[in-house]
């Protein structure tokens, strides 16, 4: 038989262990909500966004370059832009050019991702233009860049660097991306270092001073 002392013993150690594993649980619980609830209502949350991007009077309006001047002018047939340094190059790449540019790609801000999870990016740190890791694409090539990404270029200049506002429509639109889920705006800090047309010699690379 048990005495009295390892009695009590006993039920202060069942207490201490239903008290970890409720809390243990409580934990879990907490943690599978989080996930659950970061995408949460996404759709109306990203349209939401545009919604703010298109009323943003400080950012500038370029309409997708696969619109005319007579489309109906939706929000989501822009991207927004704001300019964060502005180069010296005097002319935009086309569609059939090639760039050298930086990059780093968000998601719109959630519970988790107080700036935005990022999805893609050539360098890590604070931008520099000394520093980052640049990329090589054709606009049109099979990289796939989507729309609101190519008509930013189309509009940049040798030099310039943008924060770019896309509606969903002009990313990946109702499909799933590797870890951009369905419905995603994207949020592109995008460094443009050079163009080309095709057939002309390839610059070579410099790393500019700033």
């Amino acid at each position: 038989m048990m005495n009295n002392g390892y009695k009590k013993w006993l039920g202060y150690v069942g207490v201490m262990l239903f008290t970890i594993h409720c809390s243990l649980f409580t934990i879990s619980c907490s943690e599978e909500d989080s996930a659950t609830d970061e995408f949460a209502n996404w759709q109306e949350r990203n349209e939401a966004t545009t919604a703010q991007w298109a009323a943003n009077s400080s950012l500038r309006k370029i309409r997708v370059y696969t619109q005319d001047d007579t489309s109906t002018g939706k929000t989501s047939d822009y991207i927004y832009v704001q300019v964060l340094e502005v180069g010296d190059g005097t002319d935009s790449p086309l569609y059939t050019d090639t760039v050298r540019l930086a990059y780093r790609g968000r998601l719109i801000p959630t519970t988790n991702y107080a700036d935005g999870f990022v999805f893609d990016e050539t360098y890590l740190g604070d931008f520099s233009w000394h520093t980052a890791g640049m990329s090589t694409m054709a606009i049109s090539g099979s990289t796939g860049l989507v729309s609101g990404f190519a008509t930013a270029l189309m509009n940049m200049h040798k030099g310039d660097r943008w924060l770019v506002y896309i509606p969903y429509q002009l990313g990946y639109n109702t499909a799933s991306q590797g870890s951009v889920t369905a419905y995603s705006n994207l949020i592109f800090d995008i460094a443009l270092l050079d163009h080309w047309h095709p057939g002309d010699p390839h610059p070579a690379f410099r790393a500019r001073s700033k």
